[in-house]
């Protein structure tokens, strides 16, 4: 990942998660972002057609000023997928914490069956990632991670692939049945993309 920050615009020279509007490379203008997290565990950007895209750590700072001198406002999401993908850590969870998590889940509208069905679409990617392939993660699992399993050459890609982009993420959860999803429509794209609309989740 290489991005560039102009005076107007933010420049991807290269962004490896395929599906996104700026893959390979691309362009973003203030005009596009709705709001964007300098301070996030990974620094991203929120667009006005609702895709997430992640930028260096080493660049939080230059992501802080841009926004400040476009006046785009920080906002602080609560990343579900850190929820979903919990059982793929690489450590031992016990029943409190596991309460704890379904407990955030319901919360966003999730039912255990939803919650089951995504888990099941995801672990022989996760698993791949992050205990075939020694990443060995143990804290931490968000949608960054997802996505750069799902892009990663490390894992086999011979294993189903379901999905490469935010998009793709956002997608997959209307298509299981998740409630409060609104479509917009991505540029250069014929199908509309399925937008998660959260309640804020209490974090660990």
């Amino acid at each position: 990942m290489r991005v560039v920050f102009a005076e107007d615009h933010i420049c991807f020279l290269r962004y490896d998660f395929r599906g996104a509007t700026v893959h390979p490379t691309g362009m973003v203008m203030p005009v596009r972002i709705r709001d964007a997290d300098w301070k996030a565990i990974r620094p991203e950007i929120r667009t006005t057609y609702g895709e997430t895209l992640f930028l260096p750590h080493e660049q939080a700072s230059d992501l802080e000023q841009f926004c400040r001198r476009h006046s785009i406002a920080r906002r602080s999401r609560p990343d579900t997928w850190d929820d979903l993908l919990e059982p793929f850590l690489d450590t031992q969870l016990d029943l409190e914490r596991e309460g704890a998590t379904f407990n955030r889940l319901r919360e966003a509208g999730f039912t255990p069956e939803e919650v089951a069905g995504i888990r099941q679409r995801l672990t022989p990617l996760m698993h791949a990632y992050n205990f075939e392939a020694m990443v060995w993660e143990w804290a931490y699992l968000g949608l960054f991670d997802l996505l750069t399993a799902a892009n990663a050459p490390i894992v086999d890609p011979a294993l189903p692939q379901p999905l490469a982009s935010s998009q793709d993420a956002t997608n997959t959860l209307a298509k299981l049945g998740c409630p409060r999803c609104r479509h917009v429509r991505v540029p250069g794209q014929g199908d509309p993309v399925a937008v998660r609309q959260r309640r804020p989740l209490a974090r660990r």
